[in-house]
C-alpha cells in the first residue's frame, strides 16, 4: 500500500477549485433606434434553465418534474440528460415566462442538479417595420441579418463574471465581484432612417403588393444632399419578434440584393454624361425614325411612331431610339465610363451585409448592339439602391455618394458623414437633366400618375422586360416595373425608387412604371416632403393626381 501525501496549500488549491465557480454575467446588448430615437431593437431581461446531468442520480424523476414545470415532453427530457451523463451544464429551456421560474423553483431541486441563468430577450418594437434592414439576434445572441450582423461586435458588448463560493452541496454561500470583471454593455446604435417615413414606405408597398400582386417590391428613400437613407423596404417580410415564421424569401433585403435591368431609370445618367462630355446640347434634336431604326441585322423599335424630338423629350418620352442615337454619338467606350462613373458594377459600401454589385460587362464583351441597348438601360445590371444612388448625383449638381445608415457620434457635430465618391457629371448638366426634362417627365410625360399637390418634382419610368428562365431570351410577360421621383425641383430634398418585380396584372399596357410604381412613389414622396417641412407652391396646390389626359398611352 502506498499513502501519498500532498502539502497544504495543494490541498487548498485543489478545494478551492471544488468550492468556487465562476459565473458568466452577460452584456445587455444595444439598443438599436432610429434618428429621433425611436426603438427599433432592444433587450429585456429573461432568464433561463439548465441542469447538471453529471450530478443528477435520478434522471426520470429529474425529467418529469421538470418537464411538467416547463411543458416540455418528460421523455424527450430523459433522453436529452441520458444521453449526456457527464456534461457539467444542459441547457433545459432558454427565455422562460416568470410563472415558468416559479414552477420550477416550486421543485426545490438541489442547486448542484438545477438552476438560473440571466440572458437577455431581443424584441422588436416596430414589428416588421425596416425588419430587413435591422435583422435579428439568434437565440445564442449572434446578430444575423441586416445592422445586427453588420454590427454584431459593437452591439453584442462584452460579458464579464463573478465568482460564487458554493458549500459541498452546491448552495452559493458567498458572491464575490470585480468592477473590472463587470460586463461591457453593448453600444447603442442610431440610423439614418425616419421611422414616420419608413411606416409609409411599407404602406405603400402594401398597396402595390394589393393592387398588383407582384412577386416581391422594395422601396427607398433617400436624401440626395448627405446620402442618407431614410427608409428602405421590402416585401415579402416578416416580423423579428417571431423569426420563426419568416418564409425563406422574406428575409431578403430587395434594395440591395435584387439585381435587374434598370431600364429606362438608365437613360438620364447617359444623357447627362453626354452633355458633360459635350457630345450632344440641349437644344439639339434627334429624328426618332418614326418608331423603327436599324442597328446592324437588328431593329430598334419606340412605342409610338416618334420623328424629331428634343433631348430632352427623348426622355420625356422614353426613346430608345433617341437614346440609341446618343449612344452612337458616345461609343461603347464612353458608355462604360458613364455606367461605371454612376456606380453601376460596384457596390454602393451602404453599412448592410448582402450587397450585390450589379453588373457591367468588361468593355471587350461589348458589341455594335451594346451601343443601342447599354442607353435604354439593358446589357447591365443594377440594384435598387445602385439606382437611387446614382439618381442622387443627378439631384445634387452631379456627385456621386456613399449612401449612409449608421450615424456616428460626431456626424451631427460636423458633416464628416458626408462620404463623396466623385464628381460625375457637371452640376450644370445635372440641373438641366433633372429641371428641364425629368421634371417634364411628371407633368407632361410617362411618370404623369406621381404628380402631387404643392410640389414641382421630377421623375423617371423603367420597365425593363425580365429575361424567360426557361429560354433565356426577353419575355413578353415578365417585367420589372419601377418608378424614381424627387422634389422638389430647385433644391431636392428626398428622393423615392419604387421597384415591383413581376407585377400580374397587364391589361391595356397597366405592368409599365408609370401605372404600376409611379402612383405610390409620388404619394411617398409627398409624405415625405411633408414629414421633412418643406413647404409646398401655393401655385401648385392641387389634386394629388392630375385628372387630364390619364388615358393617353405613355409607354417607356
Amino acid at each position: 500500500m502506498q499513502l501519498h501525501l500532498s502539502s497544504g496549500p495543494d490541498f487548498e488549491r485543489v478545494a478551492q477549485r471544488q468550492r468556487v465557480v465562476r459565473e458568466t454575467i452577460p452584456a445587455r446588448p444595444g439598443e438599436i433606434v432610429d434618428r429621433h430615437g425611436h426603438v427599433f431593437a432592444t433587450s429585456v431581461n429573461v432568464r433561463s434553465v439548465y441542469i447538471v446531468p453529471r450530478q443528477i442520480r435520478e434522471a426520470w424523476d429529474v425529467a418529469r418534474r421538470l418537464g411538467e414545470a416547463l411543458d416540455i415532453s418528460p421523455d424527450a427530457l430523459f433522453e436529452r440528460i441520458a444521453s449526456h451523463p457527464d456534461k457539467q451544464f444542459l441547457w433545459i429551456k432558454r427565455r422562460i415566462t416568470e410563472a415558468e421560474v416559479e414552477r420550477v423553483r416550486s421543485l426545490k431541486l438541489p442547486p448542484n442538479i438545477c438552476g438560473f441563468r440571466e440572458e437577455f430577450l431581443r424584441q422588436y418594437p416596430q414589428g416588421p417595420v425596416a425588419a430587413q434592414v435591422i435583422g435579428i439576434r439568434n437565440i445564442d445572441g449572434v446578430g444575423q441579418g441586416g445592422v445586427e450582423q453588420t454590427l454584431d461586435q459593437l452591439l453584442r458588448g462584452q460579458a464579464g463574471y463573478r465568482e460564487l463560493e458554493q458549500d459541498a452541496r452546491g448552495r452559493v454561500i458567498a458572491v464575490h465581484t470585480d468592477p473590472e470583471h463587470a460586463p461591457q454593455h453593448g453600444q447603442t446604435v442610431v440610423l439614418t432612417i425616419d421611422t414616420v417615413i419608413q411606416v409609409y414606405a411599407e404602406r405603400a408597398l402594401d398597396s402595390v403588393m394589393e393592387q398588383w400582386k407582384p412577386q416581391s417590391a422594395s422601396a427607398i428613400v433617400l436624401d440626395p444632399q448627405t446620402g442618407d437613407i431614410l427608409a428602405m423596404a421590402s416585401r415579402p417580410t416578416f416580423d423579428p419578434n417571431q423569426p420563426q415564421h419568416a418564409a425563406a424569401d422574406a428575409w431578403k433585403n430587395r434594395a440591395i440584393a435584387d439585381m435587374y435591368e434598370p431600364g429606362s431609370t438608365f437613360k438620364p445618367f447617359v444623357v447627362a454624361w453626354a452633355l458633360t462630355q459635350g457630345v450632344i446640347q440641349p437644344d439639339e434634336v434627334f429624328h426618332c425614325e418614326n418608331g423603327e431604326y436599324r442597328m446592324g441585322r437588328r431593329v430598334l423599335h419606340d412605342h409610338h411612331r416618334y420623328g424629331p424630338l428634343s433631348v430632352a423629350d427623348i426622355l420625356v418620352k422614353s426613346s430608345n431610339i433617341g437614346m440609341a442615337k446618343i449612344g452612337q454619338r458616345l461609343g461603347n467606350k464612353e458608355l462604360f465610363k458613364a455606367a461605371t462613373a454612376f456606380g453601376f458594377g460596384g457596390r454602393t459600401g451602404i453599412e448592410l451585409p448582402g450587397e450585390l454589385p450589379g453588373q457591367v460587362r468588361p468593355l471587350k464583351q461589348w458589341n455594335l448592339y451594346s451601343t443601342g441597348s447599354v442607353p435604354m438601360g439593358q446589357e447591365l445590371a443594377a440594384t435598387p439602391l445602385q439606382i437611387i444612388t446614382a439618381f442622387a448625383a443627378l439631384a445634387n449638381g452631379g456627385t456621386l455618394m456613399t449612401p449612409r445608415l449608421i450615424v456616428h457620434d460626431d456626424d451631427e457635430a460636423n458633416r464628416s458623414h458626408v462620404r463623396l465618391v466623385s464628381r460625375v457629371v457637371d452640376a450644370q448638366a445635372a440641373d438641366w437633366v433633372r429641371r428641364e426634362a425629368l421634371a417634364a417627365v411628371v407633368t407632361r410625360g410617362t411618370g404623369k400618375k406621381a404628380a402631387i399637390s404643392g410640389y414641382e418634382i421630377f421623375g423617371k419610368t423603367g420597365t425593363a422586360q425580365k429575361q424567360d428562365p426557361k429560354t433565356g431570351l426577353y419575355s413578353r410577360e415578365l417585367h420589372m416595373s419601377s418608378f424614381v421621383c424627387g422634389g422638389p425641383v430647385d433644391n431636392p430634398r428626398a428622393l423615392v425608387l419604387i421597384s415591383v418585380d413581376q407585377p400580374s396584372v397587364s391589361v391595356a399596357g397597366e405592368h409599365f412604371g408609370g401605372s404600376v410604381a409611379a402612383p405610390a412613389a409620388g404619394e411617398l414622396l409627398h409624405h415625405c416632403l411633408t414629414r421633412l417641412k418643406v413647404p409646398p407652391n401655393g401655385k401648385l396646390i392641387r389634386s394629388a393626381l392630375l385628372p387630364d389626359d390619364f388615358r393617353e398611352q405613355f409607354i417607356e
